[in-house]
């Protein structure tokens, strides 16, 4: 069906893999620590001659740490923007130069004090891919070892474990609304957990 959708939209000629937009101008407008912005005048795959405001981000990292008993760990924080307390898997973003899986250890690490004995990539996601370059993976930690916990000056960390029934209840009353726990912890579900 989207090989017909895309053949009424594009030209026969044109080879899916082929569609990209195309940049004609990028001015960086703003560089921050975590950040950036920049806005670029691009033409769409479809010819359209667009501006489009990005956020740039380096990527980061969500962490999902499952017990033996299959609990997982969920941690609650304050989150500014949200204006509000939020239960949500250990997340947090990777440095430049920096690979994703070293990004999920020290996050562990740094926010929880666990150290895990495997690490296993289950996803990478956009979670904003309309306006926001960032890529999140999302890693399943097993083997966990409790330690002292390093958050950052502005962290303020409560740390729970949860059954797979009770983060799902929480999910449907809408106590748990952090969509990058949400997408982790269902993909979990659905496609590890069951295959055991």
């Amino acid at each position: 069906m989207l090989g017909i959708a895309i053949a009424r939209v594009f030209p026969k000629e044109t080879v899916v893999a082929q569609l990209k937009a195309r940049v004609l101008s990028s001015k960086e407008l703003y560089k921050g620590k975590v950040f950036g912005v920049r806005r670029d005048r691009v033409i769409e795959p479809g010819g359209v001659e667009v501006t489009r405001d990005i956020v740039t981000h380096n990527g980061s990292v969500v962490v999902l740490p499952v017990f033996p008993d299959r609990s997982i760990l969920l941690i609650r924080q304050y989150r500014y923007a949200a204006r509000q307390f939020l239960w949500e898997l250990v997340a947090g973003r990777v440095e430049p130069g920096e690979a994703a899986s070293r990004a999920a250890r020290r996050e562990l690490a740094e926010e929880t004090g666990y150290t895990a004995r495997r690490y296993r990539k289950l996803m990478d996601v956009f979670p904003t891919p309309g306006f926001v370059t960032e890529t999140m993976v999302v890693f399943l930690a097993e083997g966990l070892t409790a330690g002292q916990a390093r958050p950052e000056a502005d962290e303020k960390i409560e740390m729970k474990r949860f059954s797979l029934r009770r983060l799902e209840r929480m999910m449907q009353s809408g106590a748990l609304r952090d969509a990058k726990s949400i997408a982790g912890i269902l993909y979990y579900a659905r496609f590890v957990k069951g295959r055991r």
